[in-house]
């Protein structure tokens, strides 16, 4: 019967409810972008090239997807935020052309000053239009009535939606009731200006005398089962009813949602770059950048390879299997710090302070991070990443794994040379679980918001974080 129910229907259950104003911006944006690359490639040729005709599709193109990845068109944030994350967007854009320019081998094509001048004139453009377009919605909106709305639910998830609503400009709804799941379960409702006018009992009676249009679903997963029974009351009420699952209550890894042959599917745990163009252009990025690296850092490996063999006797490299992406076993790469010794079967002893294992080069390739360069090595393997959670050794794993929650799910991305926990300060010896679940949280904390602009940002910081004593 339910299959039934399901195939009843070929409407798409997940819809896109674009407004025109999101409509009109990506208009305006795709035109702030190709009018002045356009004008600067005539008034430096004194025609428009193929070229730059191409180069203006595929900008174009990459702008529907990236922008839309990034958020740019979801109006929740003020003026200073949504400019903020426009740049980001166009940061990305313009390093994508960049990517696509090498492996096409046109770069050459291409006046250097014409670019410049296009990426900050079509970024000005769209910058000034977006505030335009903010401000005349804004006014419009202060100008509308809003529709009165009612929030079903008092916990977290509904007090972050109530808040979220009533800030946001771009949104005709004000919530201007509450109701609890059940008699005395407001003791946290905080939110002074919207009053709990008892519990979801009197869902019907409360929708009538306040005039309520719209109806916000924010129970808790065990009170799912009472969704069904809230639609059957309100269905004839002409109402609008948006039910927002309480997902959040769950451990998330890169949550998102989509559809299957339009029935949504909510993912709550996936890792974030499995396939597709997020994937491709960090491959891109770690490749490139890595060997640029290796290439610039080479007099400095060499020295070091040297100043090893001169001071203590062993290889030059010290190589131990660690785990990686999904836990598969990798051997990660690093200078020789430590005399050669042998470990107990099954453990691996951290580096501490004074640890009489380091040599005198290792003593200062530790502390430096010069001992983890021939990762790079791994990088254009691909076993690693330029960033990700660093990889542990495996008898780590083992340990914290039953001590440390959703331990192994940092392994649901590759691991990195660097990461959001060492510009933290969380590198080095891991002496306490504490410290391991720091760490683990700024992982995950990475693998839930990872974007091209974070991994920049994290290698610009890294050599900072390098200055950090937590290393030995």
């Amino acid at each position: 019967m339910d299959e039934q129910r399901i195939g009843v229907s070929s409407r798409r259950l997940l819809q896109n409810h674009d407004t025109l104003v999101v409509w009109a911006q990506r208009l305006i944006n795709i035109v702030s972008v190709i009018v002045p690359l356009l004008y600067l490639a005539e008034w430096r040729d004194g025609e428009v090239k193929d070229n730059y005709r191409y180069m203006a599709v595929v900008a174009v193109l990459l702008m529907l997807v990236i922008y839309q990845q990034a958020g740019v068109y979801r109006r929740f944030s003020g003026p200073l935020e949504g400019v903020q994350q426009l740049a980001r967007a166009w940061g990305v854009l313009v390093m994508a052309l960049g990517v696509v320019a090498f492996f096409t081998k046109t770069s050459e094509e291409f006046s250097r000053s014409v670019l410049l001048l296009w990426v900050v004139f079509a970024f000005v453009s769209q910058a000034v239009f977006y505030l335009l377009v903010l401000a005349v919605f804004n006014r419009i909106q202060s100008r509308s009535e809003r529709v009165p709305s009612l929030m079903l639910g008092t916990g977290p998830l509904a007090r972050h939606l109530t808040r979220s609503i009533n800030r946001n400009p771009w949104l005709p709804d004000r919530v201007c009731a509450v109701l609890s799941e059940y008699a005395g379960n407001n003791a946290h409702w905080d939110i002074e200006d919207v009053p709990v006018q008892g519990t979801t009992a009197a869902v019907v009676d409360v929708v009538r005398e306040l005039g309520i249009r719209r109806v916000y679903v924010a129970l808790p997963l065990r009170l799912t089962h009472h969704v069904d029974q809230i639609q059957s009351l309100l269905f004839n009420r002409n109402v609008d009813i948006i039910w927002a699952p309480d997902i959040f209550s769950l451990n998330l890894l890169n949550h998102s949602v989509r559809e299957v042959s339009g029935v949504p599917l909510i993912t709550l745990s996936e890792t974030p770059l499995i396939s597709g163009g997020r994937a491709f252009l960090k491959m891109v990025m770690d490749r490139i950048i890595a060997l640029v690296a290796l290439l610039a850092l080479s007099p400095v490996m060499i020295a070091t390879a040297v100043a090893i063999k001169l001071d203590s006797k062993g290889p030059v490299f010290f190589r131990q299997p660690r785990h990686g992406w999904d836990g598969r076993e990798f051997q990660v790469l690093k200078f020789r710090s430590m005399v050669v010794h042998t470990e107990s079967l099954g453990t691996v002893t951290q580096a501490q302070r004074d640890d009489p294992r380091i040599t005198r080069v290792g003593r200062f390739i530790r502390r430096t991070s010069i001992d983890e360069l021939p990762q790079l090595l791994n990088v254009l393997e691909g076993s690693m990443s330029l960033v990700g959670p660093r990889p542990h050794a495996i008898a780590h794993n083992q340990f914290y794994l039953d001590k440390v929650n959703a331990y192994l799910a940092r392994h649901r991305i590759k691991p990195g040379m660097t990461g959001l926990a060492q510009i933290r300060g969380y590198r080095g010896e891991t002496d306490s679980v504490e410290k391991m679940e720091k760490r683990v949280e700024c992982d995950l904390e990475y693998i839930n918001n990872w974007s091209p602009w974070l991994d920049l940002k994290i290698l610009l910081l890294t050599p900072f974080a390098l200055l950090s004593r937590n290393a030995y």
